[in-house]
């Protein structure tokens, strides 16, 4: 794959070169740093991420070019500082994917991903060194799971995972009925850990399922709100049960074909 166009320079070094310029001629550009920066390139990861689930090329498209600057300026100031360089950046990667992906290179069998990079800790280093600080505790305790897993920690299939969810369930429960808020809440952490592990067991992301759930609960949501206008039901003052009705009754005409408002 060429990331060259037709006057031969690269299209990566197009973004780079593009950064270079604004850093030359724009006051704000040139008085940024790979720290003042860091608000800016998490909300457009975010904003791709948006994209992604919103299921809009054209959107997509404009937010990576926003995310493709900000990696640009990432390594700009990097060359700039002599930290590093654009080519020892690539190198970087194209030997790490060498490492991870043997049998695609002619280096050897193929091998599970975390077991790869268990082996490439060397020395003291744990195994769960290296996780990233500011990752999101859903994303976090499924990384942990994975490189625990890359060492042979791990339930054989989902089945051993459903019965620690089920365990950890009934300690929640316990913990409820000793009244210990302190306890309920160390419950109920672990009983999350589990259900992120049963998640990816069974072959999903908790990240992506979740994100699913809430899109789901609040499309629906906003359908029972509208029902409820339709019948002159004040959310507010209208009971419990006479929501779960119209909650019921949102999931009923779902299951059976007929749209919801």
């Amino acid at each position: 794959m060429s990331l060259m166009h037709e006057g031969g320079e690269g299209v990566l070094d197009r973004a780079l070169g593009l950064v270079a310029f604004l850093r030359e001629h724009c006051p704000w550009d040139a008085a940024q740093t790979a720290r003042s920066l860091i608000p800016y390139l998490l909300e457009e990861t975010h904003e791709v991420v948006d994209a992604i689930r919103a299921d809009d090329p054209e959107a997509l498209a404009g937010e990576l070019g926003d995310l493709l600057l900000n990696l640009a300026f990432q390594v700009v100031v990097g060359e700039e500082q002599g930290s590093f360089t654009r080519e020892s950046v690539v190198s970087r990667v194209e030997e790490k994917m060498k490492r991870r992906h043997p049998h695609l290179f002619g280096l050897g069998t193929r091998e599970d991903w975390e077991t790869l990079k268990a082996r490439e800790r060397v020395g003291d280093a744990r195994v769960l060194d290296g996780l990233a600080k500011g990752l999101d505790p859903l994303l976090k305790a499924h990384r942990i799971q994975e490189r625990v897993s890359g060492v042979g920690f791990d339930w054989s299939d989902a089945g051993g995972a459903w019965d620690k969810v089920a365990e950890e369930l009934e300690e929640v429960r316990v913990a409820l009925e000793e009244g210990d808020p302190e306890g309920v809440e160390e419950e109920l952490g672990d009983l999350l850990f589990a259900v992120v592990n049963l998640t990816r067991l069974a072959g999903a992301h908790s990240d992506t399922v979740l994100d699913r759930a809430n899109r789901k609960f609040h499309q629906r949501f906003e359908a029972l709100e509208d029902l409820a206008r339709e019948r002159g039901i004040a959310l507010g003052e209208a009971t419990l049960e006479v929501l779960d009705g119209l909650w019921e009754e949102l999931k009923g005409r779902r299951g059976s074909g007929r749209p919801e408002p």
